[in-house]
């Protein structure tokens, strides 16, 4: 919501300056989101007069100008057709900038003839569009002034952000009702014209009574549109309004004033009465945007007898708006209900600054009130005769009390204020107050206090108002939230009991693991592209979680993997220098059609990119990272989320994302997958805009097992009495059979003695069969009360090599 300051004075009586509003807007909850002065950016341009105007010797479209901008005359080279010598307008110094484009400008020479500055345009001084020649002033005005002053610019605009409940705020009259509320001056009387209308009303009617409850009109006939008053355009321009016509922008003016959207129809482009209804499907309306739209039952239209000329609420149509050849007009005051207007622009894909306000809820009381301003606005600026007002239905104007005791202030926002502030700032908003305060007497000599009890009525404007709880909020708003005390919440003796979840301790465990291991945390959206989507594995997405109107295009899918998001940030970093990239994310996946509330899934994803060593004397050149650092990082992270690292099992079948050939899946057995890792697929490192070795991985927290949550103490040290005892062993064994095998099927062979087995070494060469290769494993025993003898070592060599031989192995000599 923007507004200038003078414009915001026309409503508020005050003396406060610029800073002091700022600041009482902030605090009273309509938070400042910036504020512009044009004056400030136009300091160096002054008004000039043209002295002489000579042809340009080298440039047939070119003058050679004498332009006197109060310190003597200056030579300027111009190419506006209009330049002429006596002319009055608006001269840039060397130095100025130009805001249109940033340009600095400063002595040149423009086809071999030195130029000292530059004589504007209004485009050029974002004053407005007409560039068709230099800016013509009054001759009257003073050269050498500086011409931001001299025309008034000296106006700053402020930007308020407008929460969704606060409707109200939707038009400068309500901003400056709260300023005044706020002590920061008085709100003045709004001036409502009498209109002596003649001849009756336009026929108007309403059929829809769910989605147009009141339709309010008038004609006013013998119109002559054209170019809107100076006053009010400059007002729309500087809050970046284009003023198209009177007619249009006298609406546009009410709306941002009063917050009270209007409409006019060209009468002539009419065939019947105008009627409320709902739409019927199939039918189309050629909006003032310029596009198409299909309306469907759910949604209200204001149409005649032959055609749609209405989104009801939101935007007019093309075919019957306002032109300058329009005569007679049907201006038209309606009320929207919220609910109706914001479903009907969702599904359309529709925004404009009626929608905007309808939908949080106009001010239905305001109906007859808006139409007299802008009827009256309508034949003072372009003439005419007014109708009687015709009004279909009414509006839902409900008289909404609210029962409150002031003592409430103190009790929920612990904020005492005196019951006649209290009463002084609801007034103030527009409340009304009936009811008995608080007295004091005694009573057999005993004094007695009777609280206050006030029925509060709620204006028409602040439908957000429900409940004592809303009084107490505006209350407290105006005072100011700063006056609110910080009083912690009570606090059981004693040590805090812990409040994360067993899913939190293990999310806290993987994220502090990840980072003591090198890796970044990066933080994406949880919305990317169906593109990207695709490109890991959701081609076959299902609409449940595609949105139907998302911010962006590339902000469209609910993510079905992580990797998408680090990828893009791995190539931020790498395209900024970065040698080496280590980023992880712990997030949510989601997933369609699960209907055991698996739709969202706990993960953790990593990309490792560049270089894994830099180059040196000692290690030539920089060393690329490979699948097994994917595979160190997911062993290691699945460790301190608790996984049985131990028993996992390494098997292939890594998604599409992945290089078929240098990829893997750690599991538990061959159906549960609790993680995947491996080098990236180069079409998809290329498609995110990297090269080289790109490794990643994700470990999908939800299927790890549960168990019972240990905290985050470690289990107390035990270290074995007595010391252990290695061997190894190396097998003969098919090519076709994976080590992993192998390590499993030793370890297993005596599950009490073994504690651990290594592969250590892979040979194939002289010596070994084709078709088969060599494994050396090394086994780790761990004695228990006494060592072991060597009759016990032996037979759990046996053991070992019995359990290789089952596998086809045999051992090596």
């Amino acid at each position: 919501m923007k507004f200038t300051l003078s414009w915001l004075k026309t409503h508020l009586k005050t003396d406060a300056d610029l800073p002091t509003i700022l600041k009482g807007l902030t605090n009273i909850g309509l938070e400042v989101e910036g504020v512009e002065n044009p004056a400030e950016k136009l300091g160096a341009f002054r008004i000039a007069k043209v002295l002489t105007a000579d042809p340009h010797p080298q440039a047939d479209k070119l003058q050679v100008l004498t332009v006197d901008a109060g310190d003597g005359a200056l030579q300027v080279v111009c190419g506006a057709p209009n330049a002429r010598a006596g002319l009055v307008g608006v001269f840039g110094t060397e130095g100025a900038v130009v805001p249109v484009n940033g340009m600095v400008l400063k002595k040149t020479a423009i086809r071999g003839v030195e130029s000292n500055g530059m004589m504007c345009s209004f485009r050029e001084l974002e004053l407005g569009e007409d560039h068709d020649g230099i800016i013509e002033l009054n001759p009257d005005a003073p050269v050498g002034q500086v011409y931001a002053a001299w025309a008034g610019l000296d106006d700053p605009v402020i930007d308020v952000s407008i929460t969704p409940n606060r409707q109200d705020c939707m038009g400068v009259r309500g901003i400056a009702r709260d300023l005044a509320a706020a002590g920061l001056g008085t709100l003045n009387a709004i001036i409502v014209p009498t209109v002596e209308g003649v001849g009756p009303g336009p026929d108007v009617r309403v059929e829809d009574s769910d989605g147009c409850p009141a339709f309010f009109a008038r004609t006013v006939k013998g119109v002559k549109n054209g170019a809107s008053p100076e006053w009010m355009a400059k007002r729309l321009k500087a809050i970046g309004q284009k003023p198209i016509s009177t007619l249009v922008d006298i609406t546009n003016y009410i709306m941002i004033d009063l917050g009270r959207p209007l409409h006019v129809y060209d009468m002539a482009t009419l065939k019947g009465p105008l009627v409320a209804r709902r739409g019927r499907s199939g039918e189309q309306v050629l909006a003032l945007n310029g596009k198409s739209y299909t309306v469907d039952e759910t949604m209200t239209v204001i149409a005649d007898d032959e055609t749609v000329h209405d989104i009801g609420g939101i935007m007019g149509g093309e075919h019957s708006g306002a032109q300058d050849g329009t005569t007679d007009v049907l201006i038209e005051c309606a009320y929207f209900t919220p609910e109706r207007i914001a479903v009907t622009g969702q599904k359309l894909a529709l925004t404009s600054d009626a929608r905007g306000r309808f939908e949080r809820g106009v001010d239905p009381a305001f109906l007859d009130d808006g139409l007299s301003i802008a009827t009256h606005l309508v034949t003072q600026l372009c003439g005419g005769s007014p109708s009687e007002a015709t009004r279909a239905g009414s509006p839902p104007v409900a008289n909404k009390t609210v029962t409150y005791e002031p003592s409430q202030c103190l009790a929920l926002a612990g904020v005492d204020v005196a019951e006649d502030e209290q009463k002084r700032i609801l007034e103030s908003l527009g409340f009304g107050i009936t009811g008995h305060d608080s007295t004091f007497e005694y009573q057999d000599g005993v004094p007695v206090t009777t609280p206050a009890n006030w029925t509060v009525s709620v204006p028409s404007w602040r439908r957000d108002v429900d409940g004592w709880p809303d009084i107490v909020e505006e209350v407290v708003r105006i005072v100011g939230l700063d006056q609110v005390p910080s009083t912690p919440l009570p606090r059981a003796p004693g040590v805090a009991k812990p409040t994360a979840t067993s899913e939190q301790m293990v999310e806290r465990r993987v994220r502090r693991t990840a980072a003591a291991r090198g890796l970044a945390e990066a933080i994406n959206w949880s919305f990317i592209s169906a593109k990207e989507a695709a490109s890991v594995g959701g081609g076959d997405w299902t609409p449940d979680w595609i949105l139907a109107n998302p911010i962006s295009e590339d902000l469209k899918v609910m993510r079905p993997s992580l990797l998408p998001g680090l990828l893009s940030a791995t190539r931020r970093n790498m395209d900024r220098g970065a040698a080496s990239v280590r980023l992880f994310e712990l997030g949510r996946r989601y997933f369609a059609g699960q209907n055991d509330g698996s739709w969202e899934r706990a993960t953790v994803g990593f990309v490792l990119a560049g270089e894994k060593a830099s180059r040196g004397w000692q290690t030539g050149k920089a060393q690329p990272f490979s699948a097994f650092d994917a595979k160190g990082e997911v062993i290691a992270l699945l460790a301190a989320a608790g996984a049985p690292v131990a028993n996992l099992q390494n098997f292939g079948g890594a998604s599409s994302a992945y290089h078929p050939g240098q990829s893997g899946t750690l599991r538990l057995g061959p159906k549960v997958v609790l993680a995947e890792f491996g080098v990236l697929h180069p079409s998809l490192a290329r498609q995110f805009g990297l090269t080289g070795t790109v490794v990643a991985g994700e470990i999908f927290l939800d299927a790890i097992p549960a168990k019972r949550a240990s905290g985050f103490m470690r289990a107390p040290y035990a270290p074995p009495a007595l010391q252990a005892v290695k061997r190894d062993f190396a097998f003969v064994i098919d090519e076709t059979v994976d080590a992993d095998s192998l390590v499993r099927a030793v370890k297993g062979a005596d599950k009490k003695a073994i504690v651990e087995a290594r592969l250590f070494d892979l040979f194939v060469g002289p010596g070994v069969d084709a078709g088969k290769k060599s494994l050396a494993v090394e086994i780790t025993l761990q004695p228990g009360e006494k060592s072991f003898s060597q009759e016990e070592l032996d037979a759990i060599s046996a053991a070992v090599v019995k359990a290789a031989e089952k596998l086809g192995g045999t051992l090596r000599a």
